[in-house]
């Protein structure tokens, strides 16, 4: 079994395929981004040249860097879902992964019905069981079937690669237009440093901000009312 794992690990990087990946679900602030991407075989060594690997290795200057060339030269749709709309949209029955399942599904579905796509693999890096993503996409009209669940995919499938660059890329844009918006460093994550530019910006601009910068349903806005009524 385990050489069988290993096989198909090899199979992965051989073959054309489209992949997606999410950037922003553990940042209290800023958007989350969602992109399906499609690398065929063609493009394989273009990718291996700009030294495409997981893009969690990559640091964000060099996903800075080589980026915008993939985006360029790789078929690719991304989807940036502001805070308020995930505001809006999670609650009791919609949380996060139903958010992303539902992304990934359309990102997916625009990429495979543009032109001159032919994959072998669809291959989406796993944030939960099969049967739960499905579970999500129950009153979506159409589905994208036949996908691979991986989890670290963005080691074993370029497509998934190359969309883990692209959305990380586009997300670091977007936290340097807040950052720029504030005049603050705007942090990623959700530490406690997350929790003290939380009580600046409120201070300065009124409760309502968070709704427009920040997650609400994380951890982060309660102690962030927990530092104001000190």
């Amino acid at each position: 079994d385990q050489k069988e794992k290993k096989e198909e690990k090899k199979i992965f990087i051989n073959e054309s395929s489209v992949g997606s990946d999410e950037v922003g679900t553990g940042d209290y602030f800023g958007p989350l981004v969602v992109t399906a991407a499609y690398v065929p075989k063609d493009k394989f060594s273009f990718m291996q040249e700009l030294g495409v690997r997981d893009s969690k290795k990559l640091t964000d200057d060099k996903i800075i860097k080589i980026a915008p060339e993939i985006i360029k030269n790789i078929t690719h749709t991304t989807i940036v879902l502001s805070n308020k709309e995930y505001n809006s949209y999670h609650s009791t029955d919609v949380n996060m992964n139903k958010i992303k399942a539902i992304l990934h599904n359309k990102c997916l579905l625009s990429v495979i019905r543009k032109e001159n796509v032919e994959y072998s693999k669809i291959v989406v890096d796993q944030f939960e069981q099969p049967a739960a993503y499905y579970n999500h996409l129950k009153q979506v009209p159409e589905k994208v079937q036949n996908i691979t669940f991986l989890t670290k995919a963005e080691d074993q499938c370029l497509a998934v690669a190359a969309a883990s660059i692209i959305s990380r890329y586009i997300f670091l844009k977007e936290m340097k237009k807040l950052s720029d918006r504030f005049n603050i460093e705007m942090p990623l994550g959700a530490s406690t440093l997350v929790d003290e530019v939380g009580k600046t910006l409120v201070t300065k601009y009124g409760k309502d901000i968070l709704n427009e910068i920040a997650k609400l349903n994380f951890k982060n806005t309660e102690k962030i009312n927990e530092l104001l009524n000190k």
